[in-house]
């Protein structure tokens, strides 16, 4: 199986409508309760123009290079246990989403849920169809059948999943303790078994 570059560019051009049409729909509907509370924490907390553009392009700096030591280390863990570029990057280079992890629990204890789910779906939106995407097109991707049926095939499931368990069980809008418990266990199980057919 191949990811071909006009495969990648159909990934961008729909990566490019959903990013449009997110835009619309917050233009048009700007008073939610997340753009009133940056309102109030831009007027409580001004932070100078040229600070911003500080912590901004820091910000940008650290994020690179930071990345960039991520993945040469997981490039050098994976050549000298011998496991394959995928599995580290299913195991390894994910602990990269800590950041995610982090700003998630915390809007989560503040009340604003809808963030920490923003935040998981436009993260996963963004790995799937931009960084996908814009990697095809620089260079087709062949897609090993193991991974796509076995790996995909969980992201796919645990998805679906994700959408069931807050609109289909008639507690609309919610996701409870035991089901977060639920997908928080799948993703462990599914961790365990790829460090175990690594270790075979």
């Amino acid at each position: 199986m191949n990811l071909s570059r006009l495969d990648a560019v159909i990934f961008l051009f729909i990566f490019s409508f959903i990013m449009g049409w997110t835009i619309w729909e917050g233009l048009k509907n700007s008073k939610d309760a997340l753009a009133k509370e940056v309102e109030v924490e831009l007027k409580e907390n001004k932070t100078p123009l040229s600070k911003s553009y500080f912590m901004l392009i820091g910000g940008l700096v650290v994020l690179i290079l930071s990345s960039r030591l991520l993945v040469y280390g997981a490039v050098g863990i994976a050549q000298a246990l011998g496991v394959s570029d995928i599995m580290v990057g299913l195991t390894v280079v994910a602990v990269g989403t800590l950041p995610e992890l982090a700003s998630s629990v915390i809007a989560a204890r503040k009340g604003e849920p809808d963030i920490a789910l923003g935040n998981v779906l436009g993260s996963n939106l963004f790995n799937t169809l931009a960084v996908v995407g814009i990697s095809g097109v620089i260079h087709p991707i062949a897609i090993e059948k193991e991974i796509f049926y076995r790996d995909i095939g969980v992201m796919t499931i645990l998805t679906l999943s994700l959408f069931l368990f807050g609109y289909g069980f008639k507690k609309q809008g919610k996701i409870s303790r035991v089901e977060g418990g639920l997908l928080l266990t799948s993703y462990v199980a599914y961790t365990i078994y790829l460090i175990s057919t690594v270790s075979r």
